[in-house]
């Protein structure tokens, strides 16, 4: 068994789950302050018979990394060793080809705008004159052991940016957001609707069918000083 002495994200060791570990996940610590957010996992993942609960005014990091993967283990693990118990966390964002990827990991704090609007605002005369609007969303959710055992996964839901905002629901750059296949943003979308073919959706799908099909896969993140034993 290894242990962590520091944390850089990225992976040093990669293995399937442990019977250990598969028995340590009944309580889980979700890393996020937002009851709302916290509801939707515990929906997603009933199946799995987790009693999940959020961290209330438990400070959160900051997120420093450079990519969904990294904020979401700094998350993760800070609250899991904080703790004692498994934490999950997710990280997300929205990738605009035209734009380079961005807003990407920078997606709450584009252009440095402070709200919803001024960032879609901020999105829309960004794209003027663009003739390539396509975008996709993408979360990474990682569950933590106190150990500093992790699992990762990821979802995507690929579409394109409209040219001005449909929809009074959803949050973020829901508004202009249009999947393919879809004839409604995720702003026109019910939040069952939308759950079924999100982002984070898609991650969290894969997390259950990981553990319910007992394939999950765990990584230690190295570090610089960090040791495998």
């Amino acid at each position: 068994m290894g242990f962590l002495t520091g944390f850089s994200g990225r992976l040093a060791y990669t293995g399937w789950v442990s019977a250990e570990h598969a028995s340590y996940v009944g309580r889980v610590v979700v890393a996020t302050g937002n009851a709302g957010k916290v509801k939707e996992i515990q929906e997603a993942l009933a199946p799995l018979g987790w009693h999940l609960e959020g961290i209330g005014a438990f400070p959160m990091p900051e997120e420093t990394g450079a990519t969904y993967e990294e904020n979401a283990a700094l998350k993760a693990c800070t609250i899991a060793m904080a703790t004692g118990l498994p934490a999950l966390a997710d990280d997300s964002g929205l990738e605009v080809e035209a734009l380079g990827g961005e807003p990407g990991v920078y997606s709450a704090r584009f252009g440095n705008r402070a709200s919803d609007l001024e960032r879609n605002l901020y999105l829309l005369e960004r794209l003027r004159d663009k003739k390539n609007r396509r975008a996709r969303f993408v979360s990474v959710i990682v569950l933590a052991y106190p150990d500093g055992v992790v699992e990762e996964y990821r979802g995507e839901v690929p579409g394109v940016i409209l040219e001005g905002p449909r929809g009074g629901g959803g949050f973020g750059y829901d508004p202009l957001f249009l999947p393919y296949g879809e004839t409604n943003t995720f702003a026109e979308m019910s939040v069952e609707d939308k759950r079924a073919i999100s982002h984070r959706g898609k991650a969290l799908e894969a997390l259950k069918a990981a553990h319910q099909q007992g394939k999950a896969r765990q990584s230690y993140p190295g570090a610089a000083g960090s040791r495998l034993d």
